[in-house]
């Protein structure tokens, strides 16, 4: 799971291809409840706004429940009362990302790790989104799609030793558009396993 990632640097969002964004704050390192950029379709017109990193459904009280809800299992995110209203809507989104962290176990320890691409362009990553009312304003989130990853030669690596595997969804370029206008009912043929041009490295601590 994908609890922390650096989101795409405003001067590289160019890169994908994109409608140029709206001016957005956010802050480049993106963990539960921040806000960070999303691109979605507006029938069928693309584009970016802000969304917390964490669903919160339309029924749900306070921000903080995003602290909990920041990945969706693509096995039972149809039926999980958090994730299924954005599903059966086809509300599905990407979110640009320059790189993600995970955790290797080493002695027993968890070390962060990022992962990005080797030739170092951003990349997107598949995303449910949803609207609710918080305290009378109106918010945005979403969630990060989830696939097993136990037998992936890359993603097995990263985790608690005895936990499930598991790996967020890159959608290639060649295919955003058409997941971003896609239905539940073929959602399933974009849950790509992580492409071979990713690399790992050690996390560097800020100071």
């Amino acid at each position: 799971m994908c609890s922390n990632f650096e989101a795409i640097k405003s001067d590289r969002a160019f890169l994908l291809n994109f409608p140029e964004p709206p001016k957005l704050e956010f802050s480049k390192e993106i963990f539960p409840t921040y806000n960070t950029p999303l691109v979605f379709s507006n029938k069928g017109n693309i584009e970016w706004r802000l969304a917390k990193f964490g669903m919160i459904p339309q029924w749900a009280k306070e921000l903080k429940y995003g602290r909990h809800t920041y990945n969706a299992r693509t096995e039972t995110v149809a039926e999980k009362p958090t994730f299924k209203n954005a599903w059966h809507k086809n509300q599905f989104a990407l979110i640009p990302v320059e790189t993600i962290y995970e955790p290797k176990y080493k002695d027993g320890k968890p070390h962060w790790y990022g992962i990005a691409r080797e030739d170092g362009m951003p990349f997107t990553v598949a995303a449910l989104y949803e609207n609710a009312v918080i305290n009378g304003e109106q918010v945005r989130s979403m969630s990060m799609l989830t696939i097993n990853a136990d037998q992936h030669p890359f993603m097995k690596q990263f985790h608690a030793p005895n936990d499930e595997k598991r790996s967020l969804i890159v959608i290639p370029e060649e295919y955003r558009e058409d997941w971003l206008n896609t239905n539940f009912e073929e959602a399933h043929e974009f849950f790509f396993e992580m492409p071979d041009e990713f690399i790992s490295f050690p996390k560097i601590k800020r100071g």
